[in-house]
């Protein structure tokens, strides 16, 4: 069983008060180049596994309102009181229609989530074809990324790390076109759900 519960909720929950005072500002040059990739117009996003809202705070500035969903009350409190809509839930398993939103962004979150691919498979049914999934993730290879690794591990994290080239994999099998959209530590893959898409797509 890992230290803080499946997906670390327990230590969110406990550092919900100080994590945006501890974490950088989202960056929202790499959300307009992945939602480039889109064959459709990006109005409706789910922030997922977004915490106090780091994500949808760099949305704004692109105009765009997301939704934040995580399973953690007390970062959801935070995102609530930032003026974030927010639903609590497990992002495996998404309370939201099929072909609901045109996009959904998972930052720095991803290697949380105790079955990735499950998540992967739920964005796969709630975008809309033509919208795309874009997911910030740190590369576990070279000195930063394996010193990473080590200090999740050390404070007992139950953290899934994968190279560009891995994760776009883990996109393709859940039904996306993926694609690296940024290389380097904290790269960015994005998926787009095909037009013909019908693989996970059953309704909710």
């Amino acid at each position: 069983m890992p230290r803080f519960g499946p997906g670390d909720v327990r230590f969110f929950d406990r550092v919900a008060r100080l994590y945006d005072a501890a974490m950088p500002r989202a960056r929202v040059g790499p959300f307009a180049d992945a939602f480039a990739f889109a064959d459709r117009p990006i109005e409706r996003v789910l922030d997922l596994a977004g915490g106090t809202g780091r994500a949808s705070r760099g949305l704004a500035a692109l105009g765009i309102d997301a939704v934040v969903v995580d399973a953690s009350a007390g970062m959801l409190a935070r995102a609530r009181d930032a003026g974030h809509p927010t639903v609590r839930a497990d992002v495996t398993r998404l309370p939201v229609r099929t072909d609901a939103v045109d996009a959904a962004v998972v930052v720095d979150a991803l290697h949380h989530v105790p079955d990735p691919d499950a998540a992967l498979e739920a964005a796969a049914r709630v975008v809309r074809p033509g919208g795309v999934l874009v997911v910030q993730e740190f590369h576990p290879r070279g000195l930063r990324g394996r010193a990473l690794v080590a200090a999740e591990r050390a404070v007992g994290f139950d953290s899934t790390f994968w190279t560009p080239s891995e994760l776009c994999e883990r996109l393709a099998a859940a039904g996306f076109e993926p694609r690296i959209a940024r290389g380097g530590f904290d790269y960015v893959v994005v998926g787009r759900v095909p037009e013909h898409s019908s693989g996970f797509r059953e309704s909710h």
